[in-house]
């Protein structure tokens, strides 16, 4: 267990607080705030190929429904040949069905790390346990936005507006995902809608304000690689 705490303040932990004890020293202006937006887009911009291939897996799955629901009906008495042909189908259309969890498996352990920098990583005698020979250490960090928001304290603004980014960030997610009302589906996708924003608003009230501003650059960034790929689909659907 030891080696597996090791491995990972070696590989996440130690990089995130680096990267973030960097910008804040050298962006201009010294606002940490401004230092965990610049991270997390450096982190988006990192994970941004894995993001692409999980998008358009996701689009092309819904694409292919109707001949899932096909395969479904024609052997709804055979689970076994139902899975094959599902399967087979994936395979001849080059699609991963599990493709669409990279991008979250790779970022919850991100976010862990993250959370562990903003909970104990700042504080004067872990910076000085912490940090590289070249990274200089900034002493005292005034952990603010702009010199407005304490990021050290739960906003619930902050909270409130993760929420609501969330909401539409489901919302673009599953809008290609047709269904027809009242099917299973359709029911916990609605149910999944409005569960992953309430739960997103007491998650970022509960760890702070931090993982807050994290959670909203971060989802407006992916909000943007929706846009893109939909955009990009299009054009070439109309050529």
């Amino acid at each position: 267990m030891s080696a597996l705490i090791q491995f990972f303040n070696l590989i996440l932990y130690q990089p995130l607080l680096n990267a973030l004890i960097l910008l804040y020293t050298y962006l201009p202006g010294r606002d940490f705030g401004i230092a965990v937006i610049v991270l997390t887009l450096l982190i988006k911009l990192i994970l941004h190929p894995s993001s692409l291939h999980a998008i358009r897996s996701q689009k092309a799955m819904a694409k292919i429904q109707p001949k899932v629901k096909e395969i479904q009906k024609k052997y709804k008495n055979d689970k076994q040949a139902q899975a094959r042909a599902t399967m087979e189908l994936y395979k001849q259309e080059k699609i991963s069905p599990f493709s669409g969890c990279l991008p979250l498996l790779l970022q919850l352990p991100i976010l862990i790390a993250l959370y562990q920098v903003f909970l104990k990583g700042l504080k004067p005698e872990a910076l000085t346990a912490s940090l590289y020979s070249f990274v200089p250490n900034p002493g005292e960090i005034v952990p603010a936005l702009l010199g407005i928001v304490n990021l050290a304290q739960p906003n619930l603004l902050l909270a409130f507006v993760a929420g609501v980014l969330q909401f539409f960030h489901s919302k673009i997610s599953m809008g290609q995902q047709k269904t027809k009302k009242g099917e299973f589906s359709s029911m916990m996708q609605s149910q999944m809608l409005y569960f992953f924003p309430i739960f997103t608003i007491f998650i970022v009230w509960k760890l702070g304000s931090i993982i807050g501003l994290y959670w909203i650059v971060s989802t407006l960034f992916s909000i943007g690689e929706q846009y893109i790929v939909k955009s990009k689909i299009k054009d070439q659907n109309a050529k």
